[in-house]
């Protein structure tokens, strides 16, 4: 059974940087992907960043320049590293696992939170 299990959210003040982690049991397959996705309140859940095990990365708009998504195929693990934070990032953030191969299924974790203040 994977479990994913994320640390590193808190409060921050504007302009400042947090680094999460992401740290997955279990077999987590041959090809998957794995990423960050964040939802603030009122509003629907959203892709911040995603990394696939053959080294693609993609990121959304609002987060370009801004934040690294990087992972530790070894240890399992998925990072991100947030600079230049802003108000709007304030969110709950979650990490996701996309196994592709040789089956497919999603996990998540449960979430921290970000607080960024102005």
């Amino acid at each position: 059974q994977v479990q994913l299990v994320e640390s590193g959210g808190g409060l921050v003040q504007a302009g400042g940087s947090l680094r999460l982690s992401c740290a997955a049991s279990g077999s987590i397959g041959s090809i998957n992907v794995m990423g960050w996705h964040r939802q603030a309140p009122g509003k629907q859940r959203e892709l911040v960043a995603a990394s696939t095990n053959g080294g693609s990365t993609n990121y959304a708009d609002p987060v370009k320049g801004r934040f690294t998504i990087s992972r530790d195929n070894a240890k399992k693990t998925l990072f991100l590293q947030m600079n230049s934070l802003k108000p709007e990032d304030t969110a709950v953030y979650y990490c996701n696992l996309g196994i592709r191969w040789p089956y497919q299924k999603d996990y998540w974790g449960q979430g921290t939170q970000v607080t960024v203040s102005s």
